[in-house]
């Protein structure tokens, strides 16, 4: 509690604590350093007895003891900033200074104290709460992050107590708590707090501040002054000497102890008779704790068909009962269609159209929060296009996964009929899987069904459906015979396990620190990485040697030269040189290329052009020979015995033993690497040099680039630009071609001409590759090229199959039947936007824009909104082996410890793995998982996306998004009770000039959210349009409107009374059904549950689903009131300060007289004119406003409400102060003696030798615990004292 007694112009005494981390003292400390020539004398020592009422930092105003007090770190900062002029210019300006000093002491405070404290000893250590408040401070931090983005200082152009306030609030947690990894998610608040601590006031006070590397318990440095006794030995000695001689340590001790047992037991004697006098009552049972109500919607409703809403809503919110038959109702009722409410599809609309496609997930997939999270956000985004009249249409579909399919399904026949695909034949497996594809591969669209996605599923496409199959075909097709495709024979990346070529995006990069063993499919035991080995190569012709080093032994077999650079000095006499390969007779030139490090090993490299990726530019540029020594099985072919035929990782093992025994071997040592991993088999990557068809993507990407550089096409957030103009322009080619089974084959094929004029092909030349929509246009197309007839040609289409990426980067347009003129195509294409992870943003945003421009001349989309990944509550990537992977249908749903447990059963998971992730469930998930109901995933999910590149996702977050669902439910239903079953709104929301200053404020909220949201939806800043919805709906209209209305409606008695209550009512009803607009798109299910039970404006021609009904315009809701707000801000800031009194003194259900101190006749009337409201909302019996000048009567609490208004609490006559101070007493009683036995052990002579430091720190801390408690309860006996 803040005191403010009396002000006296001239400052004399600062008291504040010596502790150095008592961020209260620092606050007054560096304002008044800031005070140039006014600047108090400090003192860190116990200020004087007549102070001992009020905690530090204490302001002694005038001379001596006798001089007024200020008390309390908010009043005596803001007193000493306004001497420095550090309190804002103007009263707007102070004003915002006022809120920061607020924001700093309600919001910030307590948070990093529950962080940082248990680090510092000061409380005990409660790992899990001491997480949840670490998520909490982030969450905060990152509002003010947000906040600081364009700005140097808080309030105005320099800096203020707003600044210093804040900066003292956070001053622990960067010292302590924050690690450069959240520094770095929040660089506009560590960039102003920097400046903030290196100014020079700062400086003086606080000294150069290291900020946190890891948060670990804090060693703090005892301080002598917090050892400061209330009494001292000498004052006891005198006590003694009036009283006899002195008497010994020990006898004083036994004295002591026998004191204490005698008050111990009169204590319990006057217990035992009390109890006799009062017999004790029955113990109440305490109330159980209540569980989340699980309510279900049991009313027969045929699917399809409107779910019943005639029915009185249940007592609370259960998303099982509010999800229920809405879906349904919504698909058959055709709202998702872009037709509903228009005749065609071609008709013009003024509002304009929005199209946009899903990113197609794969067929073999099942939903997890990445998917949830971008649906969340595409489907808020569709539903508000679709409300603000636009033509509408978010498009569904499913990709064929080729590598991810293949393998389910040759896993199934193998696990149930032991069959491989290849005892099948092609056509059979290929039947297989659409069998299997036909049973199981709509299980994810019924799961996208399950969060509310309002796709028009008439118009799902599969990538393997006709209609995209012959997109896919014509647009290889096209590109083939420009040009564009061609073959070639290069390495890629390849799986031995799936025998096939995979694209960068499924080969994960396993970072290593060095050696390490890792499984490896086919192999028993596991296999060594990690470590780098070095061996010899003889020069030809001399006894010199170059060393060289590799990761990968083994390769050496397919060495062709060693490289140098050319500036080395050290390899200058060996231009021209040759050094022998000790397994075989091959002679490798020494090259010289600019490639090469000088600074790393020896300087000299290994060159194996045929299995690396750098090695084989080298030899292409050198004319060196391409040994394959893998084939397509991992197994070594073109080597010499005995290597010849063995597995991959095993010749590794031979080939090092061989080197050791012929001499070549020179050291092993660890090596910090990258290893590539198959994502879909789990092998290791290999880099092998094969046959395959490219895309030449040089011009292509050029014009992608140029497309955003030019501002066609725009990117947000735009700090992936960097990332997208580095890949297009370096892009390389790209490989298509996958060996597999399942898919689009290629449709080219090799000619072989069955004439002796014409020379017989090879596999890597293209002119004797022609493509053809059909084998007979292929043969033809083939004749024509080499001028035989068509009876001479014998063509082999290619076995291999198109990367699966191929038909997404043309799914845009194939889905509306390209290359066929269609109508979708036409009104359609191009699409408004593309929403997905900043993850594909090169393997598939990057080849849409590419394929889109190339074929149809047009930019596939307007815009890119790129979401952020999504992350544990803790930061970490989701990870089964971890036990952090979580199923939305599992929030959604709900779910068991044990139920998490089961699932890991089902997973690839190795035993201790998946004990590992049992215990990161159990930490994580100790209750399992909440129902949290699909909306208030959706809700929390958008929340969360800041535009950013990761989400720490937090399921107790989404947990209080359940209970704001509820919220709504009670403020609906307990609205409609109060507008009662005849009440009839108005055919048109508009203000009718009676409205009271309530009803006016709330509709001024109402038109700003509107205003956010609209602002948001445009910016994509979701988290700013559920900031403005959340505290609209709880902190405006419930917390405040809804309760300040209760008076007017409960005692309406005249007929103006009535008439007030008439407005009133169209007020809340235009709250709530606007209110309930605006929340739509984000949980559209408790909306419609709700605006369902609404009467309609106009019943005959209104939308029959909030889902088709406009979105709150900016342009129509202008009612916002700029004074209004001001004055209810105010308003809320004395009725903050009441009820946080009213607490302090444990007034729960009495009412208090308030009187309200106000510095000038504007304040006076300003509370007059709220005084109803400022009542109700405090829970006041009376609200009787003072001038300055006025007497407040005595037996008040005091407190500061703002620059213009002081709150004094009549408590005299509504408390037992006797009772209280009685209680006082004895917890004195208490502490005073723990403080003396504190004391005596640490006054010890061996004290400080034998105890450790880490406990000395303890009492030392313990006893300034002790002490401000002690200050705290001698306050306020004070206070009591004065109302007797």
């Amino acid at each position: 509690m803040l005191t403010f007694v009396s002000l006296s112009k001239k400052m004399t005494t600062l008291y504040v604590s010596p502790h150095p981390d008592d961020f209260r003292s620092l606050l007054a400390l560096i304002t008044a350093e800031f005070c140039s020539s006014s600047r108090p004398v400090t003192i860190t020592e116990d200020p004087p007895a007549s102070l001992n009422a009020h905690s530090r930092p204490n302001l002694v105003l005038g001379a001596g003891e006798g001089g007024s007090i200020l008390s309390g770190a908010s009043s005596v900062s803001w007193y000493l900033a306004a001497q420095a002029k550090r309190a804002g210019v103007g009263t707007k300006q102070q004003s915002q200074v006022w809120q920061w000093l607020s924001f700093a002491d309600n919001e910030l405070t307590p948070v990093s104290c529950a962080v940082v404290f248990p680090l510092m000893g000061v409380m005990g250590v409660d790992k899990k709460l001491q997480q949840s408040s670490r998520a909490e401070l982030m969450r905060v931090l990152k509002v003010l992050n947000q906040t600081l983005e364009p700005r140097t200082f808080l309030v105005g152009e320099s800096i203020t107590l707003a600044d210093i306030a804040v900066a003292t609030a956070v001053l622990l947690p960067f010292k302590y708590a924050l690690e450069p990894s959240d520094r770095l998610s929040l660089t506009n608040v560590t960039r102003w707090f920097t400046t903030c601590i290196n100014q020079p006031q700062f400086l003086k006070v606080l000294g150069k501040i290291s900020l946190c590397e890891k948060m670990v318990p804090v060693t703090l440095k005892t301080n002598a002054a917090t050892k400061a006794a209330n009494g001292t030995p000498a004052a006891d000695s005198a006590s003694a000497a009036a009283n006899g001689p002195p008497k010994t340590e020990a006898q004083l001790k036994k004295e002591a102890k026998k004191k204490e047992k005698l008050e111990k037991f009169q204590q319990k004697k006057e217990m035992e008779a009390k109890k006799k006098a009062h017999p004790q009552a029955e113990k109440k049972a305490k109330p159980e704790k209540k569980d989340l109500g699980v309510i279900t919607y049991n009313i027969p409703t045929p699917a399809g068909e409107k779910k019943d809403v005639i029915s009185s809503l249940p007592d609370s919110y259960s998303p099982q009962y509010v999800e229920a038959a809405w879906y349904q109702w919504w698909e058959k009722q055709g709202f998702f269609k872009p037709e509903y409410g228009r005749k065609s599809i071609t008709e013009q609309n003024p509002s304009g159209i929005f199209m946009m496609c899903i990113p197609p997930p794969n067929v073999t997939g099942s939903l997890h929060l990445g998917h949830a999270l971008t649906n969340a956000i595409q489907d808020s985004l569709t539903r508000w296009h679709r409300m603000r009249g636009e033509t509408t249409l978010w498009n569904p579909g499913c990709d064929h996964a080729g590598i991810a399919t293949q393998v389910v399904v040759e896993k199934k026949l193998m696990k149930e009929r032991g069959l491989s695909r290849h005892d099948l034949g092609r056509e059979n497996f290929i039947g297989e899987v659409w069998k299997w594809k036909n049973e199981k591969g709509d299980r994810i669209y019924h799961q996208l069904k399950k969060l509310g996605s309002s796709l028009d599923w008439d118009r799902a496409c599969f990538t393997m459906d006709p209609k995209l199959s012959y997109a896919v075909q014509e647009a290889f097709i096209r590109m083939h015979d420009e040009g564009v495709i061609y073959r070639s024979k290069r390495l890629v990346n390849w799986s031995c396990t799936l025998n096939s070529a995979i694209s960068d995006i499924e080969a994960n990069k396993k970072e290593l620190t060095g050696r390490t063993l890792l499984p490896v499919p086919g192999y028993k035991e596991k296999v060594e990485f990690g470590v780098l080995v070095s061996f010899a190569y003889k020069v030809d012709g001399s006894d010199q040697e170059v060393i060289v080093a590799t990761t990968r032994i083994e390769t050496m077999l397919g060495d062709t030269a060693v490289a140098v650079h050319p500036d080395d000095p050290r390899y200058q006499h060996l231009k021209g040189k040759m050094v022998l390969h000790p397994f075989c007779d091959r002679k490798m030139p020494i090259v010289f290329d600019d490639f090469v490090d000088m600074s790393f090993g020896t300087g000299a490299v290994k060159i194996t052009p045929a299995h690396d990726h750098n090695d084989y530019e080298v030899g292409v540029r050198h004319n060196l020979a391409f040994i394959n020594i893998l084939d397509e099985n991992g197994l070594l072919i073109n080597v010499p015995p005995p290597f010849l035929g063995m597995k991959r990782f095993e010749a590794r093992k031979a080939v090092l033993q061989a080197l050791k025994d012929r001499g070549h071997f020179k050291e092993i040592k660890d090596n910090p690497m990258v290893v590539p991993v198959c994502s879909r088999s789990k092998d290791i990557v290999e880099p092998l040099l094969k046959p395959q068809w490219y895309v030449n993507c040089t011009d292509m990407g050029k014009q992608a680039a140029d497309a955003v550089r030019e501002g066609r096409l725009k990117i947000i957030p735009d700090h992936h630009l960097k990332t997208w103009f580095n890949w297009m322009d370096n892009i390389r080619d790209w490989c298509i071609s996958r060996q597999l089974w399942w898919g689009h084959r290629i449709p080219a094929y090799f000619i072989t001409v069955n004439d002796p004029s014409v020379k017989p092909g090879e596999d890597v030349d293209g002119h004797y590759w022609v493509s053809g929509r059909s084998e007979e246009e292929a043969r033809e197309k083939a004749a024509k090229r080499f001028n035989v007839s068509v009876d001479k040609m014998t063509l082999r289409q290619d076995e291999d199959v198109l990367d699966t990426w191929f038909s997404s980067g043309i799914f845009p347009f194939s889905i509306f039947g390209w290359p066929n003129e269609t109508e979708d195509l036409n009104v359609f294409y191009p699409g408004t936007l593309l929403e997905t992870g900043h993850d594909i943003l090169f393997f598939w945003v990057a080849r849409m824009v590419m394929m889109g421009l190339k074929l149809t001349g047009k930019l596939p989309f307007k815009e890119v909104y790129l979401h952020a990944v999504v992350r544990d509550a803790h930061g970490r990537k989701m990870s089964k082996s971890l036990g952090n992977v979580i199923d939305p249908l599992d929030v959604i749903t709900g779910i068991s410890l044990e139920g998490l447990h089961d699932q890991l059963m089902d997973t690839n998971l190795d035993p201790l793995e998946v004990e590992k992730a049992k215990q990161g469930q159990k930490s994580d998930y100790p209750n399992g998982i909440p129902e949290c109901g699909t909306d208030a995933l959706r809700f929390a999910l958008c929340a969360y996306t800041s535009q950013g590149r990761d989400i720490n996702l937090d399921v107790n977050r989404i947990l209080g998004y359940r209970h704001f669902c509820n919220k709504l439910w009670n403020a609906v239903k307990f609205a409609m009770k109060t507008l009662g079953d005849n009440f009839v709104p108005s055919e048109k929301a508009q203000l009718c000039g009676e409205e009271s200053v309530s009803d006016r404020w709330i509709l001024s909220r109402l038109c700003a959210a509107v205003g956010l949201c609209d602002a948001g939806f445009k910016a994509y800043d979701f988290p700013g349009i559920t900031t403005a919805i959340y505290n609209f709906w709880l902190y405006e209209l419930c917390d405040v409107y809804l309760e300040s209305v209760k008076p007017v409606i409960s005692k309406a008695e005249d007929s103006t009374s009535q008439r007030q209550v008439l407005v009133c009512r169209q007020t809340l009803y235009t709250c709530l059904e606007v209110g309930l607009r605006l929340l739509s798109p984000l949980m559209p299910f408790v909306t419609e549950e709700l605006y369902q039970r609404l009467p309609r404006r106009r019943p005959q021609s209104d939308p029959p689903s909030i889902c088709v009904t406009s979105y709150p315009d900016a342009e129509e809701f202008c009612w916002h009131n700029e004074e209004v707000d001001r004055d209810m801000d105010f308003v809320m800031s004395v009725v903050k300060t009441i009820r946080s009194l009213r607490a302090d003194y444990n007034l729960t259900k009495t009412r208090a007289d308030c009187y309200l101190q106000c510095i000038d006749c504007t304040t006076v009337s300003l509370v007059e004119k709220y005084s109803l409201q400022i009542q109700t909302l405090s829970y006041s019996q009376a609200i009787i406003p003072l001038m300055d000048n006025q007497p407040v009567p005595e037996g008040c609490a005091v407190a500061i409400a703002s620059d213009r208004c002081t709150v004094n609490l009549m408590l005299k006559g509504l408390i037992d102060v006797e009772k209280e101070i009685a209680k006082l007493l004895t917890k004195k009683g208490d502490l005073e003696k723990q403080m003396e036995k504190l004391r005596e052990k640490v006054a010890k002579n061996d004290y400080k030798e034998k105890v450790p430091v880490k406990v000395q720190e303890q009492d030392a801390e313990k006893l300034r615990q002790s002490q401000t408690e002690l200050e705290k309860v001698k306050e306020a006996m004070d206070n009591f004292s004065k109302m007797m």
